[in-house]
């Protein structure tokens, strides 16, 4: 058994990567009960959607230059619209109940406005390096 204190990353420090995470899981769960031929089609789709998301984040935070951080950030954001997309999908569809999908919007919506803020925040230290 490892028994030495492990490495945090700065990112596992971030709010943001932190619900994203929790949103990971919620997705998974949400998905087992879509229907089997959804496995390789709606349930895959949305799952590598949401998993982009907090990916993106870890990778964003890692790179060197504002510039690079604010496009991953953008990528993750892009994701994040895709995971909502499938979300709606899967309400006119039936496989979430409008209860579900309330709860899980509000979570959507919550990491939208943190990605959007970590942004501001990299783009405000990028013009500060340009000037």
């Amino acid at each position: 058994m490892f028994t030495q204190a492990m490495n945090i990353y700065s990112f596992e420090k971030l709010d943001v990567w932190q619900k994203s995470r929790l949103l990971v899981r919620d997705i998974y769960l949400i998905t087992k009960l879509f229907p089997e031929d959804e496995r390789f089609g709606l349930t895959s789709q949305v799952r590598r959607a949401m998993i982009s998301v907090s990916c993106n984040i870890a990778e964003g935070t890692s790179r060197w230059s504002h510039k690079e951080k604010i496009r991953y950030i953008e990528i993750a954001y892009g994701s994040l619209m895709e995971v909502a997309n499938c979300l709606i999908l899967s309400s006119d569809l039936e496989y979430v109940s409008a209860e579900k999908f309330q709860e899980l919007r509000l979570n959507l919506d919550e990491v939208a406005n943190k990605l959007n803020g970590l942004k501001r925040s990299f783009d405000k230290n990028n013009n500060k390096e340009a000037q």
